[in-house]
């Protein structure tokens, strides 16, 4: 008895240990692909773009010319666009957080904000370009006044896009502060706010700041939003104030890859290069301010 039932356990045993293994083998081969992939055009844009790559190229302007092209208009209007979306999107994100998670009352409300604002974040960006068009430049502003196609209204239209991003990345900040710290605040006498501002946001800093810079470097990446309010493609200056005409990198290398001379191909590589140094910088710094915060909260 006991050795017909051990003979039929055996082979159901190693029909598991099988798909396991085709299973597991078949995750490896889904994560090689990715990583060859990757290699390759990591590889192809080095290759192409390196030969390019000059102080020259970053410090010059535009040029109908290949050897005089360069990208530091599109390049100031990329740091000009973030640092004004980082300032409209980061305190409302983070007030937003900290109402739906400390303060709203839960209710059939508040489940509804919830559900459309983890929803946002799933919207395409041209739907946000295209509301951000019509909202910002023609509703608000025309082309001569007030936003107008300006970087205050594509760093508006950008907030739109990154801002669930950034509700999300800081309610799971807040959310993963353990009770006892507020139960331990309330007990030394604190109120609600007070427990907020200093047990709480401190706490959540490393995932706040993570989730925020890992939101303005998707914002970095989107032509879609900021072709739809027709920011300029040749441009020789730099935005001097929020109300000024600008442009991208993303625009940018979209403009030289859709030239039929061979050059610009290689200047758009050298563009992509450019911008892969500034997401991977803000991976890094959100990295390194993570670890410093928590190291901190742990101390």
């Amino acid at each position: 008895m006991s050795s017909n039932s051990h003979n039929s356990i055996n082979p159901n045993r190693r029909s598991r240990v099988i798909i396991g293994n085709i299973v597991y083998v078949l995750f490896l081969l889904s994560v090689l692909v990715g990583i060859v992939g990757l290699i390759v055009l990591i590889i192809d844009v080095l290759t192409g773009g390196l030969p390019w790559m000059s102080w020259h190229f970053i410090f010059d302007y535009p040029s109908r010319k290949p050897a005089e092209a360069g990208l530091f208009s599109a390049l100031m209007g990329t740091v000009w666009l973030m640092f004004m979306t980082a300032l409209i999107t980061v305190p409302i994100g983070v007030c937003a957080a900290i109402y739906l998670e400390e303060y709203a009352p839960r209710n059939l409300f508040t489940r509804i904000i919830e559900i459309n604002v983890a929803n946002l974040a799933g919207v395409p960006s041209i739907v946000y370009g295209l509301l951000g068009l019509s909202l910002f430049v023609y509703y608000i502003g025309t082309s001569d006044q007030f936003l107008g196609r300006s970087v205050l209204a594509g760093a508006m239209t950008l907030s739109l896009l990154v801002l669930p991003i950034v509700i999300l990345a800081s309610r799971e900040a807040i959310r993963a502060v353990p009770n006892s710290y507020r139960e331990g605040a309330y007990a030394m006498g604190a109120d609600q706010w007070q427990v907020i501002k200093g047990v709480v946001l401190p706490s959540a800093i490393p995932g706040i700041l993570t989730g925020t810079i890992l939101a303005m470097s998707r914002a970095i990446g989107e032509a879609a939003p900021v072709i739809a309010i027709s920011a300029l493609v040749y441009l020789t200056f730099i935005p001097s104030h929020p109300m000024d005409r600008f442009t991208v990198l993303p625009i940018q290398i979209y403009n030289w890859v859709s030239r039929p001379q061979d050059e610009f191909r290689g200047l758009a590589a050298a563009g992509i290069i450019v911008m892969l140094v500034l997401l991977l910088s803000m991976n890094a710094i959100a990295v390194f301010l993570r670890n410093k915060y928590q190291k901190r909260s742990e101390e």
